[in-house]
């Protein structure tokens, strides 16, 4: 039974294309055997010439109604969720591990707040360590073979 689906969410993951961005979508397929669902991975790849979504970054994307390429169907529609940001889906707060963030903010001004707690209104956002500490931006490529030199952005 195949349905075709307007638009999907799904993770942003590392390609070697320069103006395209590959899209993992989870789906969970029934095993009636077992009658149990099973995680199964589909690959998209998504026009993305302007390079907006980063690696890990969880996107919708809607089906183009001609192809680009043989292998470009999708286009980004809107970065839902940023990597490192988490934000509940169904109350739309931001979340710090298993609490919300008003949560520990009201426990804060109540008993005091460390001085060594993380302040995340100053905090900057996503990108700043571009370059020194964050290298999800660089270009990826394919790792054909082990030669012992360090390759840290292949696929």
């Amino acid at each position: 039974m195949a349905s075709r689906t307007f638009m999907l969410l799904g993770q942003v993951i590392p390609c070697v294309k320069q103006t395209a961005s590959k899209i993992r979508v989870r789906r969970m397929e029934l095993d009636t055997n077992l009658n149990m669902y099973f995680k199964k991975d589909e690959f998209y790849f998504v026009a993305d010439p302007s390079k907006k979504c980063k690696t890990g970054d969880i996107v919708l994307i809607r089906e183009l109604p001609q192809k680009l390429t043989r292998l470009i169907t999708h286009s980004i529609e809107e970065i839902v969720y940023p990597l490192g940001d988490v934000t509940d889906p169904i109350t739309g707060k931001k979340v710090t591990v298993g609490k919300y963030r008003e949560d520990i903010e009201e426990t804060n001004r109540l008993f005091g707040k460390s001085s060594g707690a993380f302040d995340y209104e100053k905090a900057p956002p996503r990108g700043r360590l571009e370059g020194s500490q964050d290298f999800s931006h660089q270009e990826t490529y394919i790792k054909y073979h082990e030669d012992g030199k360090d390759q840290p952005f292949a696929v």
